[in-house]
């Protein structure tokens, strides 16, 4: 398997779950605002927020891992000391 290929999966699989976990914080942030009772639902709130952060931060990680510059491709040039 090449290295693009393996690459693009890896890429693909991490923002499908960047998705996922996005999606899950916004169910929860819609049940506490939707909820009816006496505590008002606080418990969603919390598993809004730390989701919300999760997403965030695995989506900062997916896209510093994306832009990263690739080592491989690096051009060294040297110069021969004069005598």
């Amino acid at each position: 398997m090449s290295y693009a290929r393996k690459n693009s999966r890896n890429v693909t699989g991490s923002i499908v779950g960047v998705i996922v976990v996005a999606a899950i914080a916004i169910w929860q942030f819609y049940l506490f605002v939707t909820f009816k009772g006496l505590q008002g639902g606080t418990t969603h709130l919390w598993w809004a927020i730390a989701m919300g952060v999760l997403a965030c931060s695995a989506a900062f990680l997916v896209f510093s891992i994306f832009v990263r510059h690739d080592t491989d491709d690096d051009l060294h040039i040297t110069s021969t000391r004069r005598a």
